[in-house]
């Protein structure tokens, strides 16, 4: 199924299997001024993207053919864009699982279509500041045995890459470049996410979380992110 309109603004590629749920976001996103496409699986998914080149990918997880998971794999072999993972289940291992495949945000399902449209804007705004930044920092930041390089945006640990999600990257640039200063968890939700956001303190830990595991020594004590209780957290080197 492909849905289709001038371009205005950017284009939206759609992958669920509910065909009422690709409609519903298919005529939301259409009224917001997107183009859209829609797939019924990861298959399906995998081709449209390719032939369209979307400026982001809507995936649910959940599919028949191919499913999410195998998708989103696939897909990061090539695309550098945001996806947004659909799941209906509210479980932090397939949450994690999809972010460290690549996935840059997720929602948990049911949720309506201006949520959505919003954390496409978010998404899409996000996208568009890391293009634009591009090489504009040239510092490295070391601690520990992590090595940070702003300009090439590269992240090693004891001499290897360490592969971080876009967002990931994001979230740990804003706690790199402002060293002992304590940032609220609007503050890191709002500079990393968009606007939008303020109050998704959870989803704020999960990335967290994430993050220490990949670049701390002990991520369950953690030297160099530091939890600030009720408050948000603090990079030391």
């Amino acid at each position: 199924m492909v849905t289709s309109r001038r371009r205005t603004k950017s284009g939206v590629l759609i992958a669920d299997d509910d065909v009422q749920i690709r409609r519903l976001l298919s005529r939301y996103l259409l009224n917001e001024g997107f183009e859209v496409w829609a797939a019924e699986n990861g298959e399906e998914a995998l081709y449209l993207a390719s032939l369209h080149q979307p400026n982001l990918i809507v995936l649910d997880l959940s599919m028949p053919v191919m499913d999410g998971f195998e998708a989103l794999k696939r897909l990061r072999e090539w695309y550098q864009s945001p996806v947004i993972i659909l799941s209906a289940a509210d479980q932090e291992r397939e949450k994690v699982r999809a972010l460290d495949l690549g996935a840059d945000d997720y929602m948990t399902k049911p949720f309506g279509p201006a949520e959505l449209a919003a954390r496409v804007r978010a998404s899409l705004r996000r996208a568009d500041r890391l293009s634009a930044a591009g090489q504009s920092d040239t510092a490295v930041v070391e601690f520990g045995e992590v090595q940070v390089d702003l300009g090439a945006r590269l992240v090693k640990r004891a001499g290897t890459e360490v592969h971080l999600t876009r967002t990931e990257y994001d979230l740990l640039r804003m706690l790199v470049t402002n060293p002992g200063k304590v940032l609220t968890h609007r503050q890191l939700l709002q500079g990393v996410w968009g606007p939008e956001y303020g109050e998704e303190t959870e989803y704020l830990r999960t990335f967290i979380k994430q993050l220490r595991r990949k670049l701390e020594g002990d991520p369950s004590r953690p030297a160099h992110i530091i939890t600030e209780p009720g408050v948000g957290y603090r990079f030391t080197e």
